[in-house]
């Protein structure tokens, strides 16, 4: 789709009651039926191989940590939250698991816990919809709870969990399509001569591929921390280190190693409150993804984080000697331009999205003033 036919428009998510996920949820389980009834597509012409069906898939529910890391210890089994990213890649016979852990029967994982400083804690397994409509939050860190707000559609929402989308597999179309590429035993990556419209123009080689979750953004420039299980017992992550560039290993998307997963988010008391922002830019109107975004912080200190979404393999923090002049003095409008264009000395579009450098100017000018 050329430029000139592409209706990009800019969703910041509104403020506004959302309704809390229907009670008949929590009286049955839809995922063990969904696991059963899935069927995977086989229409991609360039799969070598037929995906097996749904029905041999188990389906456990791990009643805590050290029954859920168990039960991962094995790479035959995957980890279940919302199921709204993974039962689509079993569909799209991406990732083929002999079992599923739900983890939402593990204690406290969808609690949203305050402490008396201010700091907050998401279990893993909190919906997306919770997050977004959690007064508190959207007072103290509406980054975050406007990035939960623009996320997908409301159905998606009410399902998805703040654990599982941070994990979500890439949305690349090639990837997605069965394609052979360098995530899928391919020997090149077919976005760089080929239809690269929505991928990468910063830290891309030798994948190109982009980084799919709206809350990972926000959650960057929130500076949160993620709580990660797994056989050997917990470790804490900044989620700056979380998620991983390419090179070396295209496959590899976070530091999770086999039989890890994500037990809770930490979000430090310094981050709350001051200014902050999220502003998604779709190609769609709405329920899609990212073409640029950029969350943006200014602390109570003064500091500011900025952070942008749907132009790299990770969320992209903005150069940090750009967020210390746009904190350190009132700037002009040409001062706002010339930080813009600060921010984007990197960047490296393909044949086909140079319309990012575009968006990510007109959002890191916005995000200026509006830190300004």
């Amino acid at each position: 789709m050329s430029a000139r036919r592409r209706t990009a428009s800019v969703a910041t998510a509104a403020w506004r009651s959302r309704s809390q996920p229907a009670p008949h949820r929590a009286a049955h389980n839809p995922l063990a039926k969904a696991v059963a009834e899935v069927r995977f597509a086989t229409t991609a012409p360039c799969r070598e191989t037929t995906p097996p069906s749904t029905a041999s898939v188990e389906y456990v529910r791990p009643k805590d940590r050290i029954d859920a890391s168990a039960h991962l210890a094995g790479d035959a089994t995957h980890a279940l939250g919302g199921g709204t990213d993974l039962l689509v890649t079993m569909r799209e016979g991406l990732v083929r698991p002999e079992r599923l852990a739900d983890l939402r029967a593990i204690p406290d994982g969808d609690a949203i816990t305050w402490a008396p400083d201010g700091s907050l804690r998401l279990g893993a397994t909190v919906t997306i919809a919770a997050i977004a409509a959690d007064e508190r939050i959207r007072a103290r860190f509406a980054a975050l709870a406007m990035a939960c707000d623009a996320v997908g559609s409301p159905a998606l929402r009410n399902m998805g969990t703040i654990g599982g989308n941070l994990c979500q597999r890439t949305r690349c179309w090639y990837f997605r399509s069965g394609i052979p590429c360098l995530k899928s035993n391919g020997s090149d990556c077919p976005a760089v001569d080929g239809e690269n419209t929505h991928h990468v123009i910063f830290g891309g080689g030798p994948c190109y591929a982009t980084h799919a979750s709206d809350p990972a953004v926000a959650l960057t420039a929130l500076d949160a921390t993620l709580t990660i299980a797994g056989a050997g017992g917990e470790r804490t992550v900044p989620i700056a280190d979380f998620f991983v560039l390419p090179d070396p290993d295209p496959k590899r998307e976070t530091v999770l190693k086999a039989g890890e997963f994500v037990m809770g988010i930490e979000l430090p008391a310094a981050s709350s409150g001051g200014r902050q922002k999220y502003t998604k830019i779709l190609q769609r109107g709405a329920w899609d993804f990212a073409l640029a975004s950029l969350a943006v912080v200014r602390r109570d200190d003064n500091s500011v984080r900025m952070v942008l979404g749907g132009v790299a393999p990770i969320p992209w923090r903005v150069n940090p000697s750009v967020e210390e002049d746009v904190a350190s003095a009132p700037l002009a409008d040409d001062d706002i331009g010339v930080l813009a264009e600060r921010a984007l000395y990197d960047a490296k579009p393909l044949s086909k999205n140079a319309y990012k450098i575009s968006l990510a100017r007109a959002l890191l000018r916005e995000a200026i003033a509006f830190a300004n």
